[in-house]
């Protein structure tokens, strides 16, 4: 099945008061047509799941600028002063998560298991309102799954049948996020035919994908 869409039909997926997952990394590999295609089309009251806010109105900053973001959970806002200064006036809810649990959540999330343990967190502000369980008398956080409505994550190839193949840091929580969303939407920067990609390269199986977009400067939709 060809899942290519373009980005209006995609932006069309994403609904007011949704939870979002956008993959990653402190600006890079970020879904940016996407990410505009959800900015013009006004989208509010998103829950959104992000490594970071990006840069001030760039990528998931962009949202957060259109006011668009409600609650944000993240690992760090450090780089969107915006976004900092929204948090501090009571205009954005920040859940932060130490990097590493929160790409074990989404993980879980993605895989269905009921949560991950760690010690990342124990006895500071990173703990108050979350289980601590015992195993072979040492103690841990049990952190909960996060998943989505949506997962938007860039991909560097993508076929028709959305096997993906990504490069870099993007891979840090894209690949996770892939399997995290009820809806999965890949911009990629490059398409090629069903079969093209070798099979012991694709990193996320079509499985995981519900549609793709074109993200290369020939997309005009």
């Amino acid at each position: 099945m060809n899942k290519v869409i373009t980005l209006q039909e995609a932006a069309n997926k994403i609904t007011n008061g949704c939870t979002l997952m956008i993959g990653g990394f402190v600006g890079c590999a970020v879904p940016e047509k996407l990410i505009d295609a959800i900015a013009k089309k006004h989208i509010k009251d998103i829950t959104l799941i992000s490594n970071d806010l990006g840069p001030t109105g760039e990528g998931p900053g962009l949202l957060v600028h259109n006011r668009q973001i409600k609650k944000a959970i993240v690992s760090f806002v450090s780089i969107n002063r915006e976004a900092r200064e929204m948090e501090r006036a009571g205009e954005l809810e920040v859940e932060l998560v130490p990097q590493g649990s929160l790409a074990e959540k989404i993980r879980a999330g993605g895989y269905g298991l009921g949560g991950v343990l760690t010690k990342t967190g124990l006895g500071t502000a990173v703990e108050e309102g979350k289980e601590r369980v015992t195993v072979d008398n040492q103690p841990y956080l049990l952190e909960r799954p996060l998943s989505a409505d949506v997962a938007i994550v860039f991909a560097k190839k993508a076929d028709t049948l959305g096997n993906l193949v990504f490069h870099g840091s993007a891979s840090s929580h894209s690949m996770a996020m892939a399997s995290a969303g009820d809806i999965t939407i890949v911009e990629a920067e490059e398409i090629v035919e069903a079969g093209s990609i070798a099979p012991d390269t694709i990193h996320v199986p079509s499985a995981f994908v519900n549609y793709v977009v074109q993200g290369g400067i020939e997309n005009a939709n």
